[in-house]
């Protein structure tokens, strides 16, 4: 490992990253919360029918290779896909980069077969829900990571919710690539402001610890109360001349958590990366590999790395899945689409964005701004993608376009509706408050 210890050097493995048109392709991924059937409680890590004996009959039964943390297994890898898990045992596809929305689909079809066929056998479901809607915290095994020793005990330091982040939410998520740094930057802001809309779009956590919590993404608002340094939106963003070298000077004043070395975690909570690059710490000296698994801890609601991470969608039901990497394909990977999108919410100052925001947690597809509701942008959004998917004419065997993967939004929105609003007519409803109906209701059922 090379010590660095220049500014430059951190801009420079932005610009690196850039790729060509002809490779961009589309990474999601996919986080779930598991129930036990019969308890109506969250799924342990450890026990004859936790996530870690999930794990192993993955690797038993589908030709999964195990990552593990001491003794434990805490994750998978098969070819270019990976299987993570979430401090409170979610378990997390990060599919590999498709071309395609059609191999998005597939990779994660597959997925929920193999993972289903194993559940089922131990009374587990999982919930295409973006929050866990039963258990509380305290009810919750933490996954036995060594980092999250570490950001643990900090987060409780910084905030308020940073453990209901850690062990109860879900998230879908779509990664993104971009060819230089002017064409990162349109994302960037572009992505950023379109934050409140993906989250009123796809708000699905009007339920934690049994009963309504008053938002459609609560899942959203936690992350407000989570730690301020490292979350939220970024005003740079909008900056018209915002770069490589904003995010670098973001990045270098947020708190790290920790540094690996020779396979030992060692605790950095608190401490800058400015300060780590400038003068060291501990007796240890920054590289490059301590500044990517930095960006890794980051949590703003567009995230850039190698590649760049839209992050403002709850996790969905099984259906509505693809559309979140659908949406932001068709919007993102045309230039024309990009600036309509852009043309979209260009105009708002900082303060009404803070102020859709923070509404959109709440109200999602109700919200305003201006003269305008969400629903009413989120249907222009909608025509958008449409149209950027349309012209980019991937097809599938079928001969269809990834048109298909937006039908069950497009559904929604017609409605006037997000998941959170059907979830929430459906709990006052024919659910009747029941935990066990809403399970049934919510559970991820077999392809």
């Amino acid at each position: 490992m090379f010590v660095i210890s220049k500014k430059e050097e951190l801009e420079e493995f932005f610009h690196s990253s850039g790729k060509p048109r002809h490779q961009w392709r589309v990474g999601t991924e996919y986080e779930k919360v598991g129930i036990e059937r019969r308890s109506a409680r969250a799924v342990p890590y450890s026990g004859p029918r936790g996530v870690e004996t999930i794990l192993n009959a993955l690797i038993e039964e589908y030709n999964w290779e195990p990552q593990e943390d001491e003794g434990h297994v805490i994750g998978l890898m098969r070819g270019k896909a990976q299987v993570h898990l979430e401090p409170g045992g979610q378990i997390e596809l990060s599919g590999e980069p498709c071309e395609t929305i059609h191999c998005t689909h597939a990779e994660f079809t597959q997925h929920i077969r193999e993972l289903l066929e194993v559940a089922e056998r131990l009374n587990v479901v999982f919930l295409g829900l973006g929050i866990q809607p039963v258990s509380s915290l305290e009810e919750i095994e933490w996954v036995p990571k060594k980092r999250y020793r570490i950001m643990a005990p900090y987060m409780q330091r910084v905030g308020t919710m940073g453990h209901r982040m850690m062990k109860q939410t879900a998230t879908v998520q779509a990664n993104i690539d971009y060819k230089d740094e002017s064409d990162a930057m349109a994302k960037f802001r572009t992505a950023m402001g379109l934050s409140p809309l993906i989250t009123a779009i796809f708000a699905n956590s009007p339920i934690s610890d049994g009963e309504l919590n008053g938002y459609k993404s609560f899942r959203e608002h936690i992350w407000t109360g989570t730690d301020r340094d490292r979350c939220g939106l970024l005003p740079f963003a909008f900056s018209p001349d915002v770069s490589f070298a904003h995010y670098v000077e973001y990045a270098l004043d947020v708190p790290m958590y920790l540094i690996i070395r020779d396979g030992n975690y060692i605790d950095f909570t608190g401490i800058p990366f400015r300060h780590f690059l400038t003068h060291g710490y501990k007796g240890h000296y920054a590289t490059m590999e301590d500044w990517e698994l930095h960006l890794t801890t980051l949590f703003p609601e567009v995230r850039i790395k190698r590649y760049m991470e839209v992050r403002s969608a709850d996790s969905q039901p099984p259906e509505l899945m693809p559309a979140l990497p659908a949406l932001i394909k068709g919007v993102f990977y045309d230039s024309d689409c990009l600036q309509a999108a852009w043309d979209l919410i260009k105009g708002w100052s900082w303060d009404e964005r803070m102020e859709v925001y923070q509404s959109s947690h709440r109200h999602a597809l109700a919200a305003r701004i201006r003269r305008f509701s969400l629903l009413d942008l989120a249907k222009e959004l909608f025509q958008i993608a449409w149209e950027g998917l349309r012209r980019q004419g991937a097809l599938n065997g079928n001969g269809e376009d990834e048109t298909i993967y937006l039908k069950p939004l497009r559904d929604l929105l017609s409605q006037g509706k997000s998941p959170a609003d059907i979830l929430v007519e459906k709990w006052e409803g024919e659910l009747e408050h029941d935990i066990k109906k809403l399970i049934e209701y919510s559970a991820y059922k077999l392809p």
